[in-house]
């Protein structure tokens, strides 16, 4: 192990491995990957150095490395678990857990990740095992390119985390394949040693030596280009994040929206308070977009709050400290573009900006601070987004006379945000918001949405809220329901205070380049004259600019747009579908090719081994040549078999020349002998076939499957006709 090229050996694997474990920095963070995989690697090339040193040491090698590199990740990441610098069994537990549990709860948190030990510690701890696998591979059984194997699955598990892109890709590409070319080159070194004495040994390095390492660095620049620049549907990738999922808390999860009428007979009880730098409008506790007809359901995809969510770009930032101790279930006040969470480790829902609580407590007091980032939204033609996830959900069971009730409150129009807009302006006119603490209007399912809509027309924000979504799906209008409080009035000295009084359900509606546009059709019937806030001030423009429903005519189409929004869609529809198509048209012309060819030939091969006579030992001869022809032997039209033999015989030598030469033979005498062709000439032509095929099967695997997959051969010669 003295040896310096030997050093560079381990060196370059264990860069090559430490550059892999590094790929996990979109998941992390440089800074906070960076001290654990680095003390891995030190502590790995430290013990080869020892073993070298102590070659008795070299059995126990592997020992060494994982027990010595499991306690520097004590030391360096499980810190808060020793005792005097010593290792516990909390820090015993903390790497089962890191190791058992990392990976996934890394999967169900949001990137940045938290750098906590239970979720950082699974990539260290792959890197030490890659280390392992990788210093035995390489130092015992002197397998270079086997050793890179470990330190590739780490990588390719660090991309189906997050692959990277663009020039980072290519950076990181060169990052590992430096190392890695070393480990080759390294490993595939010619050396001459002089055998004079006192003369030092000299290394001559050959283009073999340096093929592999440069064969392997353009491979990896090459292959993450490739990946950075090529998006034929335009799409993110696919990861591994996108298959798993925070399991919701394991107490029992109520749904808000059947609380609000219990809320409103106690008005006074104080829920939360809170003191912020900038106005808030609403808070959201719970978005709900299925419905089955009875019930309203969330579909919410949780995640462990990591260290922050990305803001909207160029949006106003907000932050405000809460106290909550009016809510009993674990959802959390929230703010709809939320950037972060001080004081809690909850779980969101990224895409409507909830939070929830892991493991709620009855009765606890809980303070946090939120951060957000509202964007100024620009509603720009009001066209709406009707790829909205949830936007155009289930109605279940519709009543008939409810489906009149949705025709005629759009007037006629065609989905947009101005026909959503008219959708609440018919439900704060004509209906009645319920106020007092007895009899208030309470469910939310048809029978009573139902009576709402017909009968009664009096109800709280739950009947408001759940008729404009049901209506607005109904006209085409892509809609959702939320839950939560308004932004108080009330103050307490630089506090807001808010109370049950202040619950609300409202709707959304999905807007192209807007995102989802928070609308409120009690306001109007109870004369709120809020100040607005963030998006609420181009919502309100637009009220301020609807028309009056008599001036509303259909169907609002904006200029230059065609009547037909079918054939829009069918266009529309096609160009999505333009990159996919075209994708599964190479696919099957491969499969065809792959499977189609040999097949061909392997008929026509039967079905001129069925001809009896002259045609029986011309059959053989085409078969000869067309099989000749595949492999790259050169024909052209005149020659004899002869010369084919010829030709030929530098492929395989005689094994091919001679039974070539012998087809010649009975050829001349079917020609031009005169005398009748029996089934001896024809079994004896269809032989020198058989040791033909045997002649070429002893060529290279990649040529025979090459002649196999060649399609001109399947084209007649010119000149000659089969059946």
């Amino acid at each position: 192990m003295s040896a310096p090229f030997d050093r560079l050996a381990v060196a370059g694997l264990l860069g090559a491995t430490g550059v892999a474990g590094l790929l996990f920095a979109p998941v992390f963070g440089w800074a906070e990957l960076l001290v654990p995989v680095l003390v891995v690697v030190v502590v790995a090339y430290g013990c080869v150095e020892l073993t070298a040193k102590f070659p008795k040491l070299t059995p126990y090698r592997p020992l060494l490395v994982a027990v010595l590199g499991l306690l520097g990740l004590i030391e360096s990441v499980l810190t808060s678990t020793t005792l005097a610098a010593l290792p516990t069994g909390a820090s015993v537990r903390g790497l089962a857990r890191g190791f058992t549990e990392g990976w996934r709860l890394t999967l169900q948190s949001t990137w940045p990740a938290l750098p906590v030990p239970e979720q950082l510690l699974f990539v260290p701890l792959s890197v030490l095992l890659a280390v392992v696998l990788g210093l035995e591979l390489v130092l015992r059984l002197k397998k270079p390119l086997v050793a890179l194997v470990p330190s590739l699955v780490v990588a390719g598990l660090a991309q189906a985390y997050q692959a990277l892109t663009g020039p980072v890709a290519v950076a990181a590409a060169l990052g590992f394949a430096l190392p890695a070319g070393l480990l080759l080159w390294s490993g595939r070194r010619v050396r001459s040693v002089s055998r004079a004495p006192g003369v030092p040994r000299s290394w001559r390095v050959t283009g073999s030596v340096i093929w592999p390492a440069l064969s392997t660095v353009v491979a990896l620049v090459a292959g993450s280009v490739a990946f950075a620049a090529l998006d034929p549907v335009g799409r993110d990738p696919l990861t591994l994040k996108d298959t798993q999922a925070a399991p919701p808390p394991k107490s029992r999860v109520g749904n808000p929206l059947d609380e609000i009428a219990q809320r409103l007979i106690r008005p006074g009880e104080e829920v939360f308070r809170y003191r912020g730098d900038t106005p808030v409008d609403q808070w959201r506790l719970i978005v709900l977009n299925g419905f089955d007809g009875a019930n309203w359901l969330s579909d919410s995809r949780l995640h462990r709050l990591g260290v922050g969510l990305d803001g909207a770009p160029g949006g106003a930032g907000g932050s405000a400290e809460l106290k909550v101790r009016g809510l009993s279930g674990p959802w959390l006040p929230s703010h709809r573009d939320l950037t972060g969470v001080d004081g809690l480790t909850p779980l969101v829902d990224q895409t409507a900006g909830t939070l929830m609580l892991e493991s709620p407590s009855a009765g606890s007091v809980r303070d946090y601070r939120l951060n957000w980032s509202s964007p100024e939204i620009d509603l720009g033609s009001g066209e709406i987004d009707a790829r909205a996830p949830g936007g155009l959900g289930g109605l279940g069971a519709v009543p008939p006379d409810v489906e009149q009730v949705a025709k005629d409150a759009v007037r006629g129009l065609r989905p947009t945000f101005q026909s959503a807009l008219q959708l609440e302006r018919l439900l704060s006119t004509n209906y009645q918001v319920a106020t007092g603490t007895e009899e208030l209007p309470t469910g939310h399912g048809w029978p009573q949405l139902r009576h709402f809509l017909l009968e009664s027309k009096r109800g709280t924000s739950e009947q408001f809220a759940a008729a404009y979504v049901v209506l607005a799906r109904m006209n085409g209008i892509p809609a959702r329901l939320v839950v939560g409080f308004r932004g108080a009035a009330e103050k307490d000295g630089d506090t807001h205070v808010v109370r049950n009084r202040d619950v609300l359900a409202w709707p959304e509606v999905a807007v192209a380049g807007a995102g989802w546009v928070a609308l409120d059709p009690t306001a109007a019937a109870v004369g709120s004259s809020r100040n607005q806030a963030g998006p609420g001030k181009a919502v309100a423009k637009a009220r301020a600019q609807l028309p009056a429903e008599q001036q509303l005519r259909p169907p609002q189409l904006p200029p230059g747009t065609q009547p037909d929004s079918t054939e829009d869609q069918n266009a529309e529809a096609g160009v999505n579908w333009w990159w996919p198509a075209l994708a599964g048209a190479i696919v099957l012309f491969g499969l065809l090719w792959l499977l189609g060819v040999p097949a061909a030939k392997a008929v026509r091969a039967r079905r001129r081994r069925r001809r009896t006579g002259e045609e029986g030992v011309l059959g053989a001869w085409d078969e000869i040549r067309d099989r000749l022809r595949a492999h790259g032997v050169p024909f052209r039209i005149g020659m004899t078999p002869r010369d084919l033999a010829e030709s030929a015989g530098s492929l395989a030598g005689e094994g091919i020349r001679e039974p070539v030469a012998r087809l010649a033979k009975v050829l001349d005498v079917t020609l031009w002998s005169g005398v009748p062709v029996g089934d001896g000439a024809v079994r004896r032509a269809w032989q020198e076939v058989g040791e033909v095929r045997r002649g070429l099967a002893t060529r290279p695997f990649a040529a025979r499957v090459l002649a196999a997959l060649e399609p001109r051969t399947l084209v007649p010669v010119k000149g000659r006709k089969e059946d």
